[in-house]
């Protein structure tokens, strides 16, 4: 008797948990060599709706936290996602045909770059806040703070190394996310939902989405409790799309090109300046001692 292949359903992840699209949806996944390589949920407007509000429960807590446990969690991350290493090499390998190696290299990057941020988490703050220069018996001191709900659209390419590099400096900062995958190569995004699911970090701070970005981007730029989005090489008409919704809306909107080589380069991708567009500047003022 010939037995059928069962082929993965992967779902969204949201609060912590894998639902199904409210809308019941999904899209087929081809491999390099054309055959469906996994089934992903195809996410709706009511699904972003409820990744947003479960982002906005998690946001006092993450918020609050230290600094330095935040990079502990970010660290541990790092840890999950390269323990299920090989698991994302195959899905980077077999969807977009790249070869073993070159899959595992992007594996080590996007673990490296967590552990990045994990150690940027209690240093950014002295980079991008300070003692300001005053006159008179005060101090007067910038400290930067988390902005809000930010929302992640990850490029199609690199699809694990493009997703983790916004959302690490993005979660470094005290953000809670709502983050997008990659449209071609979503199951590592899919991936990445279980690595959360078996970490430290607390329902509702990652929701992760898949589907198409024609779909979703409209309803993110018009979306009043989403305080920011963070995308990176995405194509014109959808970056224009996100920048229309922060001038009818007044979100904090980030678009960048980095190129095929620049998410490999720590120089680029790996500094507060990625954390810098996400925080508030707090100003403090103390009177000085007599």
């Amino acid at each position: 008797m010939t037995r059928l292949e069962v082929t993965k359903t992967h779902k969204l992840y949201i609060k912590g948990a894998f639902p199904r699209s409210e809308s019941g949806r999904s899209l087929p996944i081809h491999d390099a060599k054309g055959k469906v390589y996994a089934h992903m949920s195809h996410a709706s407007r009511k699904d972003l709706r409820d990744a947003v509000t479960a982002a906005q429960g998690a946001l006092p807590g993450w918020k609050a936290r230290v600094a330095y446990n935040r990079g502990q969690i970010l660290y541990r991350m790092g840890e999950m996602l390269e323990g299920k290493g090989e698991e994302f090499a195959k899905a980077i390998r077999d969807v977009q045909g790249v070869d073993l190696r070159a899959a595992r290299k992007e594996v080590s990057a996007s673990a490296d770059r967590f552990v990045a941020y994990a150690g940027w988490a209690d240093k950014f703050q002295q980079v991008l806040g300070c003692n300001n220069p005053v006159a008179g018996p005060h101090y007067n001191f910038s400290v930067p703070e988390a902005t809000g709900v930010i929302c992640v659209v990850a490029p199609d390419e690199p699809s694990l190394l493009g997703l983790v590099s916004l959302i690490a400096p993005v979660l470094c900062a005290g953000n809670t996310i709502v983050a997008v995958g990659s449209e071609t190569n979503p199951v590592p995004t899919s991936l990445l939902g279980e690595v959360c699911a078996t970490s430290d970090v607390p329902a509702g701070v990652l929701n992760l989405l898949t589907g198409q970005r024609a779909e979703l981007l409209p309803h993110i730029a018009g979306h009043r409790d989403i305080d920011g989005v963070f995308g990176a090489d995405l194509p014109d008409t959808q970056a224009k799309a996100l920048r229309a919704g922060m001038a009818e809306n007044v979100k904090r909107v980030r678009t960048i090109a980095v190129g095929a080589d620049g998410w490999t380069d720590p120089e680029v991708a790996e500094t507060p300046w990625w954390i810098e567009p996400f925080v508030e500047i707090k100003t403090i003022w103390h009177p000085a001692a007599s």
